[in-house]
């Protein structure tokens, strides 16, 4: 061996050894080695009084990593250390360079934006130190969220039951319980409107009196107007407008999870693992390729060679007229560290690769080709038409439109719903008459709870975390039982953020005591001090002293006057010892249990557990009867009454098969 190159993932690792010559190895750490340790003072791994100095120590199960690592590294020549090109990933490195006892003086990082055979020759070319400044924003970040996470969760642990707290997580938990308030003190008020259907296609909504906007408060003002329409409507104006609309910006993370939640039904945490996917390297017919480039990034910048190949591909394919001009808007906190996320390759057509794909990640893929594409084409051109209608000085109004030209759209127009409305041919003073004119009673509505994709725009809005953090931010909180991620109806499809009871308590706790640290902006000033670290614009250990200088006593106080919530009694005695049973929440939701423990270990599940259906048929396999069976997603299938020795299951039609059978398919 005489070059080793160490990089965080095992595909990633599989990848790269193919790119490169006999005189490589290339191995995998298998994302971080270390973390702090949990021993110390407080179990923190951080000395506090002497300049927040971190004890780290290699995670238990990478221990035979590290030692397998060592040994390579004795045997190589030179170490590359590999990882991705980020705050984390710098970090990695560090740690590897501290533990394999590598020189960081040495140009021995190396970093690439896409796992391509060029990238990565191009980064071995241009090797360069550990990146100090980035390692120490890692650091302090992971110091704050230890220090908060590790105290603020053992003071709720103890006085409200809750199982924790973090200085990300509990923002996002506070604006979907804020929602829920604003939700609960909405006040609807009432209002109508008028609408008029003239001849067979025109249906005309009432929008001034006297050249001034109308608002119609109740049924009588709406009787009155009704009463005081003729029959004629005469169309008084007709306006034209071109309309342009621009492409839209190729994908950052946080567009990414949003998009891909609202156009193709994924969830965050299910988006980042199908990207990751593309981005590690996927067996293609002329051999392994990473798909796309790095999918953790907030700037919306391209490369030139990127826009170049985009921009031939544009005029060949469809013409000079749909080559638009190349656009970058990145928002003020952004570190534009990376591009934005786009195909490695245009010529790797979403169709032609199809075969190599799994159905999410062809799916996935071909939005981010697409959108990518579409960022560089030309815009989309619309003829507006508005007719004004006039009746005893009410304006009715009508609109319509229609594509004139496509641009962009001729390849995007599979992820956007507009569509044309064609209105008859008419001239001023033309008169129709009304088929029908209808009063309608509305009421305003309140706003609407928090989606997935909302969510991560409003913490991207509010500079609250970052890209990479969003789908772990999510799933945090919805693990800990503080929030549902569910439909608001049996007939909706669209899944909201609901506060639990737990959720409600430990955001009102938080708010109670920790208003000045728990709370948007200085979360988000936070994130700026980071990134300041990052550019060795500011003092690590200066932003802890300042923050723990205001954090810590307002834990010292929240012990002092935090009252210890006592659970619920249920009016019933304990079959063992006699105690109150209480209700307590556990890892599967509510339970009851005796107030008595861990003296008296006593309890019973407040969820019944649904009983399998018998179908009065016999299993094909066994002979055993079939059931009716819920799965653990919430869909049911037939299985055999004798699993787990016979795992014969059936697919009930338009439910989804367990996924994890081991009947094999019929070839």
């Amino acid at each position: 061996m005489k070059n080793l190159v160490i990089v965080e993932s095992p595909s990633k690792s599989k990848t790269i050894e193919k790119y490169l010559g006999k005189d490589f190895t290339v191995t995998s750490s298998k994302g971080h080695i270390c973390d702090l340790a949990t021993k110390g003072k407080e179990g923190l791994g951080v000395d506090i009084e002497n300049g927040f100095k971190p004890t780290y120590e290699i995670s238990e199960d990478k221990k035979s990593v590290v030692k397998q690592l060592k040994q390579q590294v004795k045997n190589a020549d030179f170490v590359y250390l590999a990882t991705d090109p980020d705050r984390e990933g710098e970090a990695i490195s560090w740690h590897l360079a501290r533990e394999l006892g590598l020189d960081l003086d040495e140009n021995n990082r190396i970093v690439f934006n896409e796992i391509t055979k060029n990238a990565v020759m191009n980064a071995l070319k241009e090797p360069r130190t550990i990146d100090m400044a980035l390692v120490r924003s890692q650091e302090t970040r992971r110091i704050l969220d230890r220090i908060i996470g590790f105290k603020l969760s053992k003071l709720l642990q103890r006085k409200i039951g809750s199982k924790s707290a973090g200085r990300v997580q509990s923002i996002a938990l506070r604006m979907i319980c804020d929602r829920e308030k604003e939700i609960n003190a909405f006040v609807p008020e009432e209002y109508w409107t008028i609408t008029a259907k003239l001849g067979n296609s025109l249906d005309c909504e009432l929008a001034k009196y006297r050249n001034k906007k109308i608002e119609i408060k109740n049924e009588a003002q709406a009787d009155a107007i009704l009463n005081a329409l003729g029959e004629d409507f005469t169309l008084s104006d007709i306006s034209e407008k071109k309309k342009k609309r621009s492409a839209f910006l190729p994908f950052i993370t946080s567009t990414l999870q949003q998009e891909a939640s609202i156009k193709l039904g994924f969830g965050s945490k299910k988006t980042m693992m199908i990207a990751q996917t593309l981005y590690e390297g996927v067996e293609l017919k002329n051999g392994a390729q990473g798909l796309i480039t790095y999918m953790r990034t907030d700037s919306t910048r391209l490369s030139n060679e990127f826009i170049a190949s985009a921009m031939d591909k544009i005029e060949n394919e469809y013409g000079k007229q749909y080559k638009g001009f190349y656009r970058v808007k990145n928002d003020e906190g952004s570190q534009d560290a990376h591009e934005a996320i786009r195909p490695t390759s245009l010529n790797n057509d979403p169709e032609s690769i199809k075969p190599y794909l799994t159905n999410d990640q062809y799916r996935l893929y071909k939005f981010i080709y697409i959108r990518s594409l579409a960022s560089l084409m030309s815009d989309a051109v619309f003829s507006g038409v508005t007719y004004s209608f006039e009746n005893n000085e009410y304006l009715f109004t009508v609109s319509g439109s229609k594509m004139e030209f496509d641009g962009f759209l001729k390849v995007y127009s599979e992820y956007d719903k507009s569509k044309d409305v064609i209105l008859p041919k008419l001239s001023v003073n033309d008169v129709l008459q009304a088929k029908k004119i209808e009063k309608l009673q509305h009421f305003t509505e309140a706003p609407a709870r928090y989606t997935e994709a909302k969510l991560i725009k409003a913490l991207e809005e509010e500079g609250v975390g970052r890209p990479s953090t969003y789908a772990t931010i999510i799933d945090t909180i919805v693990k800990r039982n503080y929030v549902e991620l569910k439909k608001a109806s049996d007939s909706g499809k669209t899944k909201f953020f609901f506060p639990t009871e737990q959720g409600t308590i430990t955001d009102e706790k938080l708010r109670e005591y920790f208003q000045s640290v728990i709370n948007v902006k200085y979360t988000a000033r936070m994130e700026s001090e980071l990134d300041e670290i990052a550019e060795n614009k500011l003092d690590n250990t200066e932003a802890l002293n300042k923050f723990y200088a205001e954090f810590q006593p307002l834990v010292e106080s929240a012990y002092d006057s935090m009252e210890k919530l006592q659970p619920e009694k249920t009016g019933e005695i304990c079959p063992e010892c006699g105690g109150d049973i209480v209700i307590r929440n556990g890892k599967f939701g509510k339970f009851k249990s005796c107030i008595n423990y861990p003296t008296c270990k006593w309890h019973e599940s407040l969820t019944k557990k649904e009983v399998p259906e018998e179908t009065g048929r016999t299993c094909p396999e066994c002979g055993k009867p079939l059931l009716k069976r819920k799965s653990r997603y919430g869909t049911y299938f037939i299985g055999c009454s004798g699993y787990p020795k016979c795992k014969y299951i059936e697919a009930i039609e338009g439910q989804e098969k367990n996924r994890y059978s081991t009947k094999k398919k019929k070839s």
